[in-house]
């Protein structure tokens, strides 16, 4: 059984999480173009942020935020909500 803590769990469904790895995984993010490499971050949800390698980040949960993982040249290695 799953555990459920109100206030906690997100109403986001694995559809979106899935949705955005497969529009951002392996692609670059860029600041206005949309291509088979690349990927505009003016067309990020705006509940965002970027997160590069050895980047500090605060421990709050926000299950609505999309944190991006991209490696040193800026390439998007992962993508998770919280």
């Amino acid at each position: 059984m799953p555990l459920v803590v109100p206030g906690i769990n997100s109403s986001l469904t694995g559809n979106e999480k899935t949705d955005w790895v497969e529009k951002l995984l392996g692609k670059k993010l860029t600041d206005s173009t949309n291509d088979e490499i690349s990927f505009a971050k003016t067309d990020l949800p705006s509940n965002h942020r970027v997160v590069k390698p050895n980047d500090m980040t605060t421990a709050d949960y926000k299950p609505d935020r999309l944190n991006i993982h991209v490696d040193d040249d800026g390439t998007v290695r992962d993508v998770r909500y919280g």
